[in-house]
């Protein structure tokens, strides 16, 4: 088949991008830069996908089969808006479009169905009206001009590749024999997904007949709290874990943020917990996650080899440390 990704040279796409060739289709992909280091069998379309006019100048004169929607702009945010003139762009005789969505788009709350409702277009969060006001949208265009969208809504990705400072952020510090900081009593909820899961669950989407048309919760079947996930990270690499718990609140107001810069547990990581069920993507879609230990070890593998951040700067972290006077468990 003749397969679009948008956004196919980071994590998710360069993923899928490697599936897709092992398995015989056209690929190409879609981003902002002149060139890619894909491989020569991987098709350049040039073009901003938060800018419909350049969609269509990319896209201009070809047809896909499937087309991969996983790009987000953390800088700018992709609105609904900015989707559905993507959508409309690449949608004559689709098969598949598949949206890669977020947990994120339910909003807040555990234990979530596919059925339940998506957050309120007036959410305060960007990224989740987005995520959710976009879906809101392709299911529209599903149900009026019967347009063949799937939408995947994952957790926390992990995984070989991962751009954002997450498993790295506690290797790093576990490699350093540093204590990790756990915010709170450490027992919020994180559901987590191997990203070489979510690249097969798209693999099925893309060709499931049942699968047009609806939602899918791709994770890992169990949350675990943070201080587990860290723990977890912490067998990855079998080094030994040393926990300092300290009040979110005293975190935040010593100037620690979630994004960074003055980052004290993972990029995101410390977020108010939306959890999933997923029996509805095992049952359509023969889902079967990666265990945590075994996915953790394999990105810990990764790591090893490929990891050329600079020295982290613990400063924030002393100082932290010494302010609060706290101990170590």
């Amino acid at each position: 088949m003749k397969v679009l990704v948008i956004g196919g040279t980071l994590f998710i796409g360069r993923n899928l991008v490697a599936e897709l060739l092992k398995n015989g289709h056209e690929v190409s992909v879609l981003h902002r830069k002149p060139e890619h280091d894909l491989g020569k069998k991987v098709i350049n379309l040039t073009g901003d996908r938060n800018d419909a006019e350049s969609v269509k100048r990319a896209v201009a004169g070809k047809q896909f089969d499937v087309v991969f929607d996983n790009v987000y702009d953390w800088e700018r945010g992709t609105t609904c808006a900015q989707v559905e003139g993507t959508a409309k762009a690449v949608g004559t005789n689709l098969q598949r479009y598949v949206f890669i969505s977020s947990v994120a788009a339910y909003g807040d709350g555990l234990n979530h169905h596919e059925g339940d409702a998506l957050a309120a277009d007036t959410h305060p969060d960007t990224y989740i009206r987005n995520k959710a006001m976009s879906e809101r949208m392709l299911f529209r265009l599903h149900q009026r001009h019967g347009f063949p969208v799937t939408t995947l809504r994952p957790p926390y990705i992990y995984g070989p590749g991962n751009p954002f400072y997450r498993e790295a952020f506690f290797w790093d510090r576990l490699k350093d024999a540093r204590p990790i900081i756990i915010p709170g009593d450490g027992r919020r909820l994180m559901q987590f997904v191997f990203v070489k899961d979510l690249v097969t669950a798209c693999l099925k989407a893309m060709v499931e007949p049942n699968a047009v048309g609806h939602a899918f919760n791709i994770a890992n079947a169990r949350p675990v709290t943070q201080t587990e996930a860290v723990q977890a990270m912490a067998d990855a690499c079998g080094k030994r874990v040393e926990f300092v718990r300290i009040p979110r609140e005293r975190i935040l107001r010593c100037g620690g943020h979630p994004m960074g810069p003055q980052l004290y547990f993972g990029v995101y990581y410390d977020m108010p917990p939306i959890t999933q069920v997923i029996a509805k993507a095992q049952r359509v879609l023969g889902f079967r996650p990666t265990d945590f230990a075994t996915g953790l070890k394999e990105s810990y593998r990764w790591y090893l080899r490929h990891n050329e951040r600079p020295s982290p700067d613990y400063g924030f972290e002393d100082a932290l440390l010494a302010k609060v006077g706290a101990a170590v468990v």
